[in-house]
């Protein structure tokens, strides 16, 4: 009997190292081929060392990938914070309007991306599209949503915005159920207005929620491919080309393996510096709206 709960604790951590293991030895051994020039044309590649990443960063292509990929991150993650938190507000108050329309928010949340991305392709349609049909008693009719650099960004952009902004909404109104309500009937009494309220109190205690919905949608769009690539392929031109359809393109149309890689490793290290500072942001943040508590 003592051999096993002296073997126990062992046994427990079998799965964390399984799963440890399966994450880093791909990702160690996509490491080790960007040290080569491995691609389609040349099966038996040399070392190159770092000579892969000094193309990447020396290439204009890399620079145009990483511009998009931030106008798209931060546009996104932006515009779902704030119409996530204003869903959120409306929301809670308790009413059964706002019971039935919280069942319909996860709704967009219940399709995969890719299928929500080309249903709105085909919705943008300039000739057939319903939405361009909704627009032409207003003389809006015939707009090529896609077909123009910027219009082809917003649009992946709205997509995006469609599909999480209920994630961030979500998490907000759950935020918003868990404030003490005390400062709040505190603030009743002293005669403060909705907007001193909200100010002061209701947005200090909210903000730990909202940053983590932040991080996760700041990350997520920093490595977006499935919305962009359904609806636009990058095009027009490479106007919406972010860097992980350029890892794409590299890695599988150009079929030059190691410089593909060498991209998505570049990703890698991007999204994690950027969760680093979040998260470090997170804990002060944290640590204020304990205070205000």
């Amino acid at each position: 009997m003592g051999w096993r709960l002296a073997l126990r604790p062992y046994v427990l951590i079998v799965p964390a190292l399984l799963l440890t293991c399966g994450i880093l030895y791909p990702f160690g051994l996509g490491l080790y081929y960007t040290l080569f020039d491995f691609s389609a044309s040349k099966p038996q590649p040399d070392m190159v060392r770092f000579e892969n990443y000094q193309t990447v960063f020396t290439q204009e292509a890399f620079w145009n990938s990483a511009w998009v990929t931030v106008l798209y991150a931060v546009g996104a993650a932006a515009v779902e914070t704030v119409l996530g938190v204003t869903v959120a507000l409306l929301l809670h108050r308790s009413t059964i309007v706002g019971r039935v329309l919280e069942k319909i928010l996860i709704l967009p949340l219940m399709i995969a991306p890719v299928i929500a991305a080309i249903i709105w392709k085909l919705m943008l349609q300039p000739s057939v599209g319903v939405i361009n049909y909704l627009l032409r008693p207003f003389g809006l009719g015939g707009v090529q949503w896609t077909d123009t650099p910027t219009g082809a960004l917003l649009s992946s952009i709205a997509v995006d915005v469609w599909v999480y902004t209920p994630f961030v909404a979500i998490l907000a109104l759950a935020g918003l159920r868990s404030l003490p309500t005390s400062p709040f009937e505190a603030a009743a009494v002293d005669g403060a207005g909705w907007w001193y309220t909200f100010r002061r109190l209701t947005l200090p205690m909210l903000w730990p929620y909202v940053l983590v919905a932040v991080i996760f949608r700041f990350m997520d769009s920093l490595k977006v491919f499935d919305i962009i690539y359904a609806l636009t392929e990058g095009g027009p031109g490479d106007s919406t080309v972010v860097l992980q359809i350029r890892a794409y393109l590299e890695a599988i149309r150009f079929q030059r393996y190691s410089f593909g890689i060498s991209y998505t490793i570049v990703l890698w290290a991007v999204v994690y510096l950027a969760a680093m500072v979040l998260v470090k942001h997170l804990g002060k943040i944290q640590r204020k709206a304990a205070e205000a508590k």
